[in-house]
């Protein structure tokens, strides 16, 4: 069976040079890769990825308008 979003990301408002938290729920365990827009995200210290079983989550620090 395919992938499927349980959960969704949702929209978050924040304020320039704070952090964001975005999580989503998988319908069962595989690979997530983050992009914005076309570039893909790797871990940095801006960008922290954790993925416990089903749940994906995207920290980004020290947000800019950029990050969008």
């Amino acid at each position: 069976l395919p992938v499927l979003f349980k959960e969704e990301l949702k929209n978050e408002e924040v304020t320039e040079g704070a952090s964001v938290s975005l999580c989503c729920e998988l319908s069962k365990a595989a690979p997530v890769q983050w992009k914005i827009g076309s570039k893909v995200l790797k871990a940095s210290d801006k960008y922290q990825m954790r993925q416990p079983g089903t749940t994906a989550e995207l920290v980004i620090r020290d947000l800019e308008v950029k990050d969008t």
